[in-house]
């Protein structure tokens, strides 16, 4: 089709036609003609001549035409730069074990897995791919069982329908790390014309090098849960209390793994009807992700009221989060726990488990690990119990890189997590899991209620022990990179002689400490030199006050957000709930006013 004259711009034009030349989708193509014949430029430009970028996610973005979108066309050029990448840097284990592909409930997630799989194919190689929806925690899994040269996984996780994304696990099994995310960006820039083989997914029909994993993958990992993970006495109590839980599957893909999980287990659950089954509109949540509360778990606690159940387990649409929910049987009134005290019950949990396991194994080769935006739990209870914690970067790719050195060094790591909920119990998977967190936390819930407890009363006795941890997270939306820009240039700048900020409210409360991962500056550390790996392409800057407050500020790398993460750890001394609650939303309050300026910028506070 030619290009309306009316179009000034060579490079745009340039690019509708090469656009036009590789597309084969015809629903894709003809939104660019529709485009061109309204002679919509603005939109053409947006979509044509900026390109979603690979990075240590993957991608993601909303499935639409263009470069900057999630498109076949996208897809098998990011595939055919992937496959490069492997062949120069994994060759070996390419030949002899290829990859791992799976996909989740969303539109198009099929369609791309089975592209991605054409490609090596295509190329001779051997390509595991899933033939039903799976958990995210799967490919992992397959890519550690199979020796697999990398796994991906066609997933957006927990975004709105809108969108899809394309996560990649490295040789090791974990999520990519920089620098390995820029050479596959460069090595896609250097393949995007698409190959007609590309295309041609009925290659995979009766392919002897297409593989199907799922059953025996599934099976594996039941078993490994069940030998390695779940003690024969906890599942002969989940027999004996009998407790009843609600569970949401959120319209993606954790109830068939769910359900043969918690047989095993002898867990009983009622799943939420609507919300059972993969549905790709997930038509009765705005946002599918249990992390947004109440919003998201209004069916959950209806059915819960209808079958009388007292506690609601919850999995986001690709399954690698967790979620919990119990009725506070002296109010009435249900509490959605946050990844924070989640964090804190599963930590005591696990170590309990260790211990029974292994009752003579001394705890200083043992480790527990979160990363730094969440509690510091998990180092409190270090202290106190004489086992090993580390904080790493954001990301669960930093976790599980983190637990690879650790199990080199002869070290056992038994329990990490995330404040976002996520949580790895089982180092099988090198990353969050909300198959197994449940699983877990499912035999963690049956101990407390088979001893006359509920979770509120038991995450009150962890904090009476080990000092109250009160954590205050949200996020502004800001869709304009040049205003968070701004906002964390001021914050490097903040003070007459060119300085970070000292304190808040006229003083009141004083900045002790101050950690900026973007430019790599740390006043704890010698020669003001951060220890934890920096990265100049996203912000985050820490700051410890000196009553005990921990707050971490920083962009999103999936989402428009701007993030703060606030934790108050205080002395086992004091008791009073209220004053410690009271100072935290005093001063978070404080910080995002004078920090961020919301109003000034424009900034959209959460919903």
């Amino acid at each position: 089709m030619s290009i309306p004259p009316t179009n000034p711009d060579p490079q745009l034009k340039a690019k509708i036609q090469e656009w036009l030349n590789w597309d084969r989708n015809p629903c894709t193509r003809n939104e660019i003609q529709k485009l061109i014949k309204e002679n919509n430029n603005d939109e053409l430009s947006k979509r044509l001549l900026h390109r979603l970028s690979f990075g240590t996610a993957g991608l993601r973005g909303q499935m639409s035409t263009g470069y900057s979108c999630m498109n076949d066309l996208v897809i098998i050029q990011t595939g055919q730069g992937f496959l490069k990448f492997l062949e120069e840097h994994r060759g070996d284990v390419l030949k002899e074990n290829g990859i791992v592909v799976g996909y989740d409930g969303r539109y198009n997630s099929r369609r791309w897995a089975e592209l991605t799989a054409t490609i090596f194919i295509s190329a001779g190689y051997q390509v595991r791919l899933f033939s039903d929806v799976n958990p995210t925690p799967f490919v992992p899994f397959a890519v550690k069982n199979y020796n697999c040269a990398s796994g991906v996984m066609v997933t957006a996780s927990h975004n709105p329908k809108e969108d899809n994304g394309y996560k990649v696990y490295d040789v090791n099994s974990a999520q990519i790390i920089p620098p390995t995310d820029k050479q596959i960006q460069n090595s896609i820039l250097a393949n995007l014309t698409p190959l007609d083989s590309s295309w041609n997914t009925q290659i995979l029909k009766n392919n002897p090098l297409l593989l199907d994993p799922y059953n025996e993958c599934l099976d594996l990992y039941l078993t490994n849960i069940i030998s390695n993970g779940i003690h024969p006495d906890d599942i002969e109590n989940n027999k004996r209390v009998a407790l009843p839980f609600v569970y949401t599957a959120m319209h993606g893909v954790g109830y068939k793994p769910v359900q043969k999980v918690v047989d095993l287990i002898g867990v009983k659950i009622y799943p939420v009807p609507e919300q059972r089954d993969p549905d790709p509109d997930f038509p009765t949540v705005k946002f599918p992700n249990p992390e947004e509360g109440k919003s998201s778990l209004e069916l959950a606690f209806k059915h819960a009221n209808d079958t009388g159940c007292n506690v609601i387990l919850a999995n986001d649409p690709d399954a690698d989060r967790f979620a919990f929910a119990e009725k506070n049987q002296h109010t009435g009134e249900w509490k959605i726990f946050n990844g924070n005290e989640l964090g804190a019950l599963f930590g005591w949990w696990m170590l309990r488990c260790y211990k029974k396991s292994n009752p003579n194994a001394p705890l200083d080769k043992v480790y527990m690990i979160s990363s730094t935006v969440s509690s510091m739990i998990l180092k409190t209870m270090a202290k106190a119990e004489g086992f090993c914690f580390i904080d790493t970067l954001t990301g669960f790719k930093w976790i599980a890189n983190k637990v690879i050195d650790l199990e080199k060094e002869g070290y056992s790591v038994i329990f990490c997590f995330e404040e976002a909920i996520g949580f790895m119990c089982d180092t099988k998977v090198l990353d969050k899991d909300g198959v197994s967190a449940l699983a877990h936390f499912s035999c963690l819930t049956n101990h407390v209620y088979g001893n006359n407890g509920q979770l509120i009363d038991k995450l009150e006795e962890i904090y009476n022990i080990h000092g109250l941890h009160l954590s205050l997270n949200s996020y502004y939306f800001c869709y304009e990179p040049p205003i968070i820009e701004k906002i964390f240039n001021r914050l490097r700048n903040f003070t007459n002689n060119d300085s970070y900020p000292t304190g808040i409210l006229n003083g009141k409360y004083k900045i002790i400490s101050i950690r900026d991962l973007t430019t790599g500056y740390d006043n704890s550390q010698p020669y003001n030199r951060a220890i934890l790996p920096i990265s100049s392409s996203c912000e985050m800057i820490t700051f410890i006050f000196d009553n005990g407050l921990y707050v971490t500020l920083r962009t999103s790398g999936t989402e428009p957000k701007v993030k703060y993460y606030s934790e108050l750890c205080m002395d086992p001394s004091v008791k009073d709930r209220s004053i410690a609650e009271t100072t935290l939303t005093e001063m978070v309050t404080a910080l995002c006013d004078e920090f961020f300026e919301p109003e000034k910028n424009g900034l959209i506070q959460k919903g």
